[in-house]
């Protein structure tokens, strides 16, 4: 800090003089304004209103989707109840089942339930603070090598991604694994700058701790984490690579110490591995949920992809961009693909430890095999997976026009790729037609007049060529931003949600499903999917079964003397029953109700025992059920032959106490 010497006044001596007089110091206000020493001082402003914009957007309405995916929601009342169904992510508290997911996810939610009560907000607000989270730590990292205005691109982008927007006001477990991965990539970059093995094993845990989010799909940025290191980090190789082997040992033990627990625990110990045919976490892990999303061979699934086209819609290299996808994510996609060849080109002879280069093959890294593997996976694929994509696509295009913005020849190239996004926001705008019909001209117009401005950009005034700079980046961001609020504005509820309006031509099983509401205990209006509810209030596979009042009193009635309130097929079917009534409800067959759990020898046992007081049926008087094993069904069998059914508003019932 500088100080001001005065000089002395008249009689006085110098050692008389008054003291040095230095500057006021800002205030702590002041100081959250100015940013860090060297920032140009419109870049603290412009974090702050990113993050109050993004806080406003997650937060906005959320408690309007009530138990969003109440699959989930039942998991995490269970683990509010219970530290057993909290360890192992349980789908009830009396641990029948788990989820067919690792837990890391759902702990940060039932930590929120056990100290705010059960309620749609205490679910989903820890999830858009993720968001808000990932939209900082994004910005910060973008900039450490590319400067503000790469990291606010970047966050702006990320945060405006319609199936961000939608992911992070849901409760699935991507909020927390897309955070966690932006996280590992901010240490890798730490690490990077100087040959830093603690900063590269950091990443590697976080990585790890994905791995316990979603498994397998958190190893799909490692391969980007380990090159920009091995290409860019300041020290010879063999420490590179020992490096890079101590960060694959702190992936291992991060992602391993759960793994290990729940596969040594005996099976008697602990509830059934939910997604498993023989009661396996390492089968979990290896097929249902990772081999076998890639190859479309998943045993307990409702249905495989197979080929290039099947139930989860077609593969290839359009995938990202086709009705489904497309506008979920792919706006600024062409964008980023060009950016980051355009980038690579002019950065090619730099000195390898380039951090412009690094920045690139870190987040363009991320961006081509996690979009590959999306695009040609033949497995269970749904829409919202590709929020994964949308923090590599923010952070490309942001590294990628700041690089570009600084050279003569960038100006061509950024005009070119403004001109195709907007023609790209027009295709995608025109897939709903009746969604604001007079954006998609106005993109296109503003688009092609502003990129004819950028070819002349080397002439203009700073100041004019400052303004036409933000008109561009106001007319790529036009689309996603307002598919953003009409996904922030609608409900959504149900296992496969979708953003923003419809859009001509969704393929794949729940193509627009999850865009209606229901508030906890009231009314499911979203749309229904795989299997018609069958009767008795059940909502069918994928939606969350309704509880009348009259059902919620019968389950609380003498609900203590048992060690589950009742038992139904599919774990949505009992997921509603057990958020509405408080009491565990058995999911018999777990998520697909293809889980061999229990059997029937299993069931008729607790039945025997006393435990279960109620059977309900997922179809009309002991009929059908929607989904289920073999098993399932030679329980539904049973009890229909060996109990009489009652109805309960139109609920069928069977008393196994009777």
């Amino acid at each position: 800090m500088t100080t001001t010497l005065q000089p002395p006044r008249a009689g006085e001596t110098r050692a008389e003089a008054p003291r040095p007089v230095s500057p006021a110091r800002p205030g702590r206000a002041g100081r959250l304004l100015r940013g860090p020493v060297g920032d140009p001082g419109w870049a603290r402003p412009g974090l702050l209103v990113l993050l109050a914009a993004t806080a406003i957007l997650y937060l906005w309405g959320l408690g309007q989707s009530g138990w969003a995916n109440s699959f989930y929601s039942a998991a995490v009342q269970a683990g509010s109840q219970s530290w057993k169904a909290f360890f192992y992510g349980s789908s009830d508290p009396a641990n029948s089942i788990t989820v067919d997911k690792t837990p890391a996810s759902l702990w940060i939610m039932a930590l929120s339930v056990r100290v705010f009560g059960l309620s749609s907000w205490s679910i989903l607000v820890p999830q858009a603070l993720l968001g808000v989270a990932t939209t900082g730590l994004l910005y910060t990292t973008v900039k450490r090598w590319s400067g503000p205005a790469a990291g606010l691109i970047a966050g702006a982008v990320a945060a405006l991604t319609p199936v961000a927007v939608l992911m992070f006001r849901f409760n699935n477990p991507d909020a927390l694994l897309v955070l966690l991965l932006v996280a590992a990539a901010s240490a890798t970059v730490r690490a990077t700058e100087k040959a830093s093995a603690k900063w590269l094993m950091l990443a590697g845990a976080l990585v790890g701790f994905g791995f316990l989010t979603k498994m397998l799909q958190a190893l799909l940025v490692v391969p980007a984490l380990g090159l920009v290191y091995l290409v860019a980090a300041p020290t010879p190789v063999r420490k590179r690579i020992a490096h890079l082997l101590a960060a694959l040992g702190a992936l291992i033990v991060a992602a391993g110490w759960w793994i290990a627990i729940v596969e040594l625990v005996p099976a008697s110990m602990r509830p059934y591995i939910g997604g498993s045919q023989n009661n396996s976490i390492l089968e979990l892990v290896l097929g249902y949920n990772g081999l076998g999303r890639l190859t479309g061979n998943e045993t307990g699934s409702v249905g495989g992809g197979g080929g290039g086209t099947g139930m989860w819609g077609a593969t290839g290299w359009g995938r990202m961009f086709n009705s489904e996808i497309g506008g979920q994510v792919s706006w600024l996609l062409p964008a980023a693909l060009i950016l980051l060849a355009a980038g690579l080109v002019v950065t090619r002879r730099r000195y390898r430890t380039d951090r412009t280069r690094a920045g690139l093959l870190l987040w363009g890294g991320w961006l081509l095999v996690t979009g590959l593997t999306f695009s040609f996976m033949a497995g269970i694929f749904h829409a919202y997976y590709t929020v994964a994509l949308a923090p590599a696509i923010g952070a490309v295009v942001g590294i990628g026009a700041a690089a570009l913005w600084r050279r003569r020849e960038g100006s061509a190239i950024l005009a070119i790729t403004l001109a195709v996004t907007a023609a790209w926001s027009y295709v995608l705008l025109k897939r709903s037609a009746d969604f604001l019909p007079w954006l998609a001209p106005v993109v296109l117009a503003g688009g092609l007049i502003v990129a004819i401005g950028l070819l002349l950009v080397r002439v203009l005034p700073r100041r004019t060529a400052a303004v036409l700079a933000g008109a561009g980046l106001i007319v790529a961001l036009a689309g996603p931003a307002a598919y953003a609020v009409d996904t922030a504005a609608t409900p959504h509820t149900g296992s496969i949600p979708t953003a923003g309006p419809a859009a001509g031509g969704m393929g794949g099983p729940g193509g627009g499903a999850g865009r209606g509401g229901q508030a906890p205990g009231g009314t499911a209006t979203g749309t229904t999917q795989g299997g018609g509810p069958g009767g008795g209030g059940v909502s069918g596979l994928l939606n969350g079964s309704t509880a009348s009042a009259a059902m919620v009193t019968l389950l609380q009635t003498d609900a203590g003397d048992y060690t589950w309130a009742a038992a139904t097929v599919g774990s949505n079917n009992a997921s509603g029953y057990q958020l509405a009534s408080g009491e565990p409800v058995m999911a018999i067959g777990g998520f697909n109700g293809t889980d061999p759990s229990p059997t029937l020898a299993q069931f008729t046992a607790y039945a025997a025992a006393g435990q279960i007081h109620y059977f309900i049926s997922a179809g009309t008087g002991g009929g059908t059920q929607t989904g289920g094993s073999a098993a399932a069904q030679e329980i539904a069998t049973w009890v229909a032959a060996n109990y009489t059914a009652t109805t309960v508003g139109s609920t069928t019932v069977y008393d196994l106490t009777s």
